[in-house]
């Protein structure tokens, strides 16, 4: 049974759905604010209401279609997710450009860029800062020829299905920033706080997408450092 009602707030009209399972009576309340979204699941005479804020509730799935973009990169380049259908894809979603985790992962991806590139495999990356940001840093600049996507609106990280979450981004800076910050400086990649708009709980990920734009590995990171291995974009790109 499924009962929908609409109401006014400050910001915007809210569409509540209560979405009651026959099973065990649970009742679900979803609100829907710009892009998150918050959830309350409430128990009929056992326990009190209980929030919980969610971050793009919808993740994909594999054998899912990719999301198509058609957007112009840092460099100034019309990237058309559809001109990628004969191809194998890595598609890449990052934090902040200061962010030692995600410039470390980008530094091993851009060194086997060309190796995929024989297999018939291409990559994309995406950053949440702004493209003045980015093309400030000599590192990104040299990103290229793979392109790279400024996103701060994160408008397509919502519709992958990027989580935000503070608390894994936390316990990824207590346990592992600093051996990360000394490899960041080893390897002469930025590192420096968020600016401009830029968000300290965005969670990266990871897509490798086959031909006709069909995803067939979806790896949202648990930690900052949590990412698809080497081995295994170099093995789907050698799969017939």
């Amino acid at each position: 049974m499924i009962a929908s009602m609409k109401l006014k707030d400050r910001q915007s009209k809210n569409e509540i759905r209560i979405l009651r399972n026959q099973l065990d009576l649970h009742i679900v309340y979803r609100f829907k604010t710009n892009n998150d979204w918050l959830v309350a699941n409430f128990i009929p005479r056992a326990k009190p209401l209980k929030l919980l804020k969610i971050r793009n509730l919808m993740k994909l799935e594999n054998n899912l279609l990719a999301p198509v973009f058609n957007l112009k990169d840092i460099y100034g380049r019309m990237i058309d997710l559809n001109a990628y259908r004969d191809k194998k894809i890595f598609i890449g979603f990052f934090r902040h450009a200061g962010c030692p985790f995600c410039n470390i992962r980008v530094h091993a991806l851009t060194k086997i860029h060309k190796e995929l590139q024989t297999k018939g495999m291409e990559m994309i990356f995406f950053f949440e800062s702004k493209e003045n940001v980015l093309l400030r840093s000599t590192f990104h600049q040299e990103v290229s020829p793979i392109p790279l996507i400024s996103d701060p609106e994160k408008k397509w990280y919502s519709a992958y299905g990027l989580e935000n979450s503070g608390y894994k981004s936390a316990v990824s800076h207590i346990t592992t920033f600093v051996q990360t910050a000394f490899k960041a400086k080893s390897l002469g990649v930025p590192i420096h706080m968020i600016a401009d708009g830029e968000s300290i709980s965005t969670m990266p990920a990871e897509f490798l997408i086959d031909k006709g734009l069909v995803i067939k590995e979806v790896h949202y990171s648990e930690r900052l450092n949590d990412r698809i291995n080497i081995d295994k974009i170099r093995a789907f790109a050698e799969a017939k």
